[in-house]
């Protein structure tokens, strides 16, 4: 995953001024607590910096499902499992406030309805760009699948780095997490499972 500096971050859903002076004005608490100088020329535009990125990366607590999907639910007679693997996420541990980073694969069979392939990526950035923990965006992400096409199954694999674990505490860093949530023909039929398992692990 190609890394974002801090510059390049798209402006935020609901980025006003007040909300960024506010939080900016917290960081530069915080740098200096941390026994920085705050008005030091690499930090000087540093809390500005920090609002905008951490507001880019809650901003799914803004967006609503219909957000990400749009117009994109078509029509179709295909009843054979869909799946798209592989998909990058970035999110932020809520316990510390530290990178979650990994790919989700998401799985369904379709009940007269598809979802348009790119909008899959972006029910997974609704629920990875807010305060988590990757049990329960595994969770959201299978639900929200659910509710937009009506399929009759869902699979969702989520396997990610959690950088708590690598940056402190046990610092284990290639240590991996890997959750998933099957519902429908997915929970119901081994069979169906294992396709899906077996073709997102190619």
């Amino acid at each position: 995953m190609a890394a974002l500096h801090e510059d390049d971050f798209p402006e935020p859903v609901g980025a006003d001024e007040q909300r960024i002076e506010t939080i900016a004005g917290a960081v530069k608490t915080i740098l200096a607590e941390l026994g920085e100088d705050p008005a030091r020329e690499g930090l000087i535009d540093t809390p500005k910096r920090v609002a905008k990125a951490l507001l880019y990366l809650n901003q799914g607590l803004n967006q609503r499902l219909g957000s990400a999907i749009g117009n994109a639910l078509f029509e179709s007679d295909n009843d054979e499992m869909v799946v798209v693997r592989n998909i990058e996420f970035y999110s932020l541990c809520e316990h510390h406030m530290l990178p979650i980073i990994g790919h989700v694969d998401i799985g369904y069979i379709p009940q007269g309805k598809v979802l348009g392939l790119s909008k899959l990526a972006r029910i997974v950035d609704l629920y990875a760009r807010r305060l988590q923990i990757q049990e329960n965006m595994t969770q959201q992400i299978a639900e929200a699948v659910e509710t937009a096409t009506g399929a009759v199954g869902v699979a969702v694999q989520v396997r990610a780095a959690h950088m708590c674990m690598a940056m402190r505490g046990v610092q284990k860093v290639e240590s991996e997490t890997i959750t998933s949530r099957m519902t429908g023909q997915f929970r119901d039929s081994a069979a169906t499972r294992n396709e899906f398992l077996q073709l997102v692990a190619r």
